[in-house]
Order: C-alpha cells, then sequence, then structure tokens
C-alpha cells in the first residue's frame, strides 16, 4: 500500500497509486458531523478525515455508519421460539 500523498500525508491508503490519488475529486472527503467522537477520526492539518472511509458522509446517508466507534448499537433480540419444537426437544432430552 502506498502512503498519502494528497491530504492524509504519511498515512497508508489504498487509493493511492504511483499516478496519484485514485478517489473520485482525487482526494479524501472530511469527516461529517455525526463523526465527530469515532477513534477512526485522523487529524491532520488540512483538517480532520476518517482512516477507514474516504468519503465518511456517505456513511451517513441511510442510517448510522457502520464504522462508528461511537455508537452503541442496540442487541438483536432472539429469535422466536416455535413451541412445538421446543416441547420435541423437552422430551428427547427427557428420554436420555
Amino acid at each position: 500500500m502506498l502512503k498519502c500523498a494528497t491530504v492524509r500525508e504519511g498515512s497508508e491508503c489504498v487509493f493511492m497509486t504511483k499516478t496519484g490519488c485514485g478517489y473520485k475529486g482525487a482526494a479524501c472527503q472530511p469527516i461529517a458531523e455525526e463523526c465527530k467522537g469515532c477513534q477512526r477520526v485522523v487529524e491532520t492539518a488540512s483538517g480532520s478525515y476518517c482512516a477507514s472511509c474516504p468519503e465518511p458522509a456517505a456513511k451517513w446517508k441511510i442510517g448510522s455508519c457502520n464504522l462508528a466507534t461511537h455508537i452503541t448499537r442496540a442487541v438483536a433480540s432472539q429469535a422466536k421460539i416455535n413451541p412445538l419444537k421446543a416441547s420435541k426437544r423437552a422430551s428427547m432430552g427427557k428420554g436420555k
């Protein structure tokens, strides 16, 4: 991986090529307002940028960013158990 030569100078970047930045606009976009507090934010002389995503605002368009470290996500509830299957499992366990 090559080192960034545009906005995050010196950090490794998957979009950097020998001819320059390959991302659209030829540079990473600054963080969105919602990104403040995330551990992935990198402060540089040219501003604040995400270390994992070149366009952070796009991650927030349809909900919360899946890379955000400052957000707690609700744990999915357990799946509903079929009562008929549960009774069969219980009866099989008694015979052993």
